[in-house]
């Protein structure tokens, strides 16, 4: 029911772009934007609207602040630190390969309530990779996690944002992208990361962002402290997508 729910509103996300002038929906429509990748300059190919966020009222301003490539053995446990004390909860997925020797901050994760996902075993674009490799690479990263949780994660943000129906066929997993690129990657510098941010900030958005450089941790807890100062509350995508 929810893939067949998804697949409907990614039609009706397709046909607004046609509609729609271009960039008009840019800061006014909460959704996904599924980009060429998070280390790469590709345009998004298109948005999809979360389920709860058309829902939304003005006076409920709800974001999903989400971070890739972790667990980093200092700055997740900085930022998981930073989160506990202003009480909010944010989306990991995690990257396979960095899990072992961090377990301890997976299992933190978990008891501080933020949601836990996949974001396979290696940094690469998953739909040149070959679907063998890339089913085994997630379903090694859902067992390292498993192993540790006791629980299996059930949404998965592919490398790059690189994905296609073929994959999602054969992976029974919610695939979760993102409206606002917080571009920390590239940027490096805590100021312009949170400008980057707060300029294109809206309500149903889903923020992309990184725990493993020093300047997304301290950038990650302005934008926390600078939106809740605007009435928002922080959710996780589940939250954020399921009614």
């Amino acid at each position: 029911m929810r893939k067949k729910r998804w697949q409907m509103e990614r039609r009706i996300s397709l046909l607004m772009a046609v509609l729609a002038l271009d960039g008009l929906l840019l800061g006014t429509t909460a959704g996904i934007i599924r980009y060429g990748g998070t280390y790469g300059t590709a345009s998004p190919a298109h948005r999809i609207m979360p389920v709860s966020a058309a829902s939304q009222t003005t006076e409920d301003k709800v974001v999903a602040l989400t971070f890739d490539d972790g667990p980093h053995e200092t700055y997740t446990l900085e930022l998981l630190n930073g989160l506990k004390k202003r009480d909010v909860k944010v989306t990991f997925f995690l990257m396979g390969q960095n899990i072992s020797g961090n377990e301890e901050l997976v299992l933190r994760m978990q008891k501080d309530g933020h949601l836990i996902g996949n974001h396979s075993y290696r940094h690469i674009q998953l739909t040149k990779a070959g679907e063998d490799n890339v089913c085994d690479a997630v379903e090694q990263t859902e067992k390292i996690i498993e192993n540790i949780t006791g629980c299996r994660p059930k949404y998965l943000r592919p490398p790059y944002g690189d994905w296609n129906e073929n994959l999602e066929c054969r992976l029974d997993l919610t695939t979760v992208f993102w409206s606002v690129d917080s571009l920390d990657w590239k940027l490096q510098n805590t100021k312009q990361i949170v400008n980057q941010v707060e300029k294109k900030v809206g309500n149903g958005d889903i923020i992309l962002m990184h725990d493993i450089f020093p300047e997304s941790i301290t950038a990650a807890l302005e934008i926390v402290d600078h939106l809740k100062a605007k009435g928002y509350q922080f959710v996780t995508v589940e939250e954020l997508l399921i009614d």
